[in-house]
């Protein structure tokens, strides 16, 4: 078998096809290089929905989307009081990142500047920052980044080939070009996926190639949870075993060894009871909750690490 940098698409295939009778030894090699590269730490992180609802997108598997019917409350901007208030708690609890959630895909000038205005806000505190915004012009991100932001989230969500069953108002290649842009102005990235839209293995396998050529500082994998009103409502995840699951976060700690693996969306569903197993191979959790589903809250997430035998990694000032 070829180093971990160096897997061939047919080996990466051949990971996630493991037998479950060897997959501790998979989590072993996996759990080698996080220790090589993250320790022993968890980094916690908030996600706050900064902008919910009426996106012109139509993306299957969310419940945002302009196909949902799904129902969640809409708003151009979240309260000041909840959006400073997580802020806040992210500071006091010394977690690792806020994450910052806007609904939709393109921006004016004048509502970027107002968020801008927000990320000051936030930054006299202290935090680390990231926002997922969709796609954003260079003067736009310029304006961002200007007003402290150093992280942006733009996830892959599948692959290349698979692109066209999720989502048909944007493509695969606007969510690539528009990362090597904030790439190029110099943002770290945060970019992942979600398992479980009725992709192939081979899908997996392709998405996690792109993201491994991406590099992403962080690279988050949800898991899905179907949302009643959105076009997955009904998707069969019988498939997404602790075991399949684990297979992926293996698949994608050997295929870029050195971002920050974050387990996020269905952590709490797929994994529960094999928290020491997951936390060998991931070194990044959501606490507190996604966008539009409930999570674990922060004193159970820290117990959860602590029990497991890993440290809770500070990275907030």
């Amino acid at each position: 078998m070829n180093s971990e940098q160096n897997l061939t698409r047919e080996e990466a295939i051949a990971i996630l096809n493991t037998p479950d009778e060897q997959l501790n030894e998979l989590i072993e090699r996996a759990g080698a290089l996080r220790k090589k590269y993250k320790g022993n730490h968890v980094s916690i992180h908030l996600l706050t929905n900064a902008r919910s609802g009426n996106c012109s997108q139509n993306c299957a598997y969310c419940a945002q989307s302009c196909r949902s019917h799904a129902d969640i409350e809409k708003y151009k901007w979240v309260d000041d009081e909840k959006l400073y208030g997580d802020n806040t708690f992210v500071h006091d609890h010394k977690l690792s990142r806020h994450c910052i959630g806007l609904s939709g895909m393109k921006f004016s000038d004048d509502e970027i500047e107002e968020l801008a205005s927000k990320i000051r806000k936030m930054k006299e505190e202290g935090t680390h920052l990231c926002c997922s915004i969709g796609f954003l012009t260079k003067k736009q991100a310029l304006m961002l980044k200007e007003a402290g932001l150093d992280r942006i989230n733009h996830n892959l969500n599948t692959s290349r080939s698979n692109y066209p069953n999720i989502c048909t108002t944007h493509t695969y290649e606007q969510r690539v070009n528009n990362i090597h842009m904030l790439q190029d102005l110099g943002f770290e990235i945060c970019s992942g996926g979600i398992i479980g839209m009725g992709e192939s293995k081979e899908d997996v396998v392709d998405m996690l190639l792109d993201l491994k050529e991406i590099n992403p500082e962080a690279l988050p994998i949800n898991f899905l949870i179907p949302i009643k009103g959105t076009p997955l409502q009904d998707r069969d995840t019988s498939n997404l075993t602790p075991e399949y699951c684990l297979k992926v976060l293996c698949l994608a700690r050997l295929l870029v060894p050195t971002s920050d693996i974050r387990c996020a969306a269905g952590r709490e569903i797929y994994f529960k009871g094999r928290e020491k197993e997951l936390l060998t191979v991931v070194n990044s959790i959501f606490a507190s909750g996604y966008l539009t589903a409930d999570g674990q809250g922060i004193q159970d997430t820290i117990k959860t690490i602590t029990d497991a035998g890993f440290t809770c990694e500070v990275e907030s000032d």
